[in-house]
């Protein structure tokens, strides 16, 4: 809806059965669904490609990917719960996966002279801000996404065009990864997606170069490490 953008690129594992994002896209003709499935690295790469040759830069990067259950795979209530294979999953998709869309899409962002990248994370996955226990591959994955997001920006920091990068709290928002929480959850404290879709682009846009390695919740506030 912001006329200050050009073309826009939306990613799913399967563009086809991804009807709403389609008939979004048939009402903009700006927006592009491209497939991209972040436990495939040949799958990220191809959407760069495809980026590249349609455009051949990049200014804004959202990983907007994330999981917290997917079927047998819980939040774990307790140790006794813990299972490596579900570790191991969660560290793929919510960790390595937006690691690897930086590395596949690192050239077209620098081809910006005002490239922002940014990784949806969890105020669950701060060290400091932890009280209450439990959710372990969760919690440490979006803690290992926070430690990746902290050494890009260090990074790409340096470039004569540094790229911003930072790590973003949405809230709790309205979607199938929250419902099985929120139950008891103040309504107004739950957000619908295109509030917080508005919320953290406005975070986005108002960061400046000494924000780059931070991590913002969705009124722009810090969170803790």
């Amino acid at each position: 809806e912001d006329d200050r953008n050009g073309r826009l690129y939306a990613t799913c594992r399967s563009p086809a059965a991804a009807t709403d994002l389609q008939q979004l896209a048939g009402r903009n003709e700006r927006l592009v669904v491209l497939s991209l499935y972040l436990l495939d690295e040949t799958s990220i790469e191809a959407a760069a490609a495809r980026v590249q040759a349609d455009r051949g830069r990049l200014d804004w990067l959202i990983n907007a990917s994330g999981i917290h259950h997917d079927g047998d795979m819980q939040p774990e209530r307790s140790l006794a719960k813990v299972e490596a294979d579900s570790l191991v999953k969660a560290f793929r998709v919510n960790a390595l996966g937006p690691l690897l869309v930086a590395k596949a899409f690192e050239p077209l962002l620098k081809r910006s002279r005002q490239a922002r990248f940014a990784s949806l994370s969890a105020r669950v996955g701060s060290i400091g801000d932890n009280r209450l226990g439990g959710w372990y591959a969760y919690r440490s994955t979006k803690a290992a996404l926070n430690q990746m997001t902290r050494t890009l920006s260090v990074q790409w920091r340096r470039l004569t065009h540094p790229i911003l990068c930072v790590a973003l709290h949405p809230g709790t928002v309205a979607t199938d990864l929250s419902a099985p929480f929120t139950r008891s959850y103040d309504p107004a404290k739950v957000f619908t997606p295109a509030r917080a879709a508005r919320q953290l682009l406005d975070v986005l846009d108002g960061l400046g170069p000494e924000d780059t390695g931070g991590f913002f919740a969705w009124d722009g506030s810090p969170i803790p490490w």
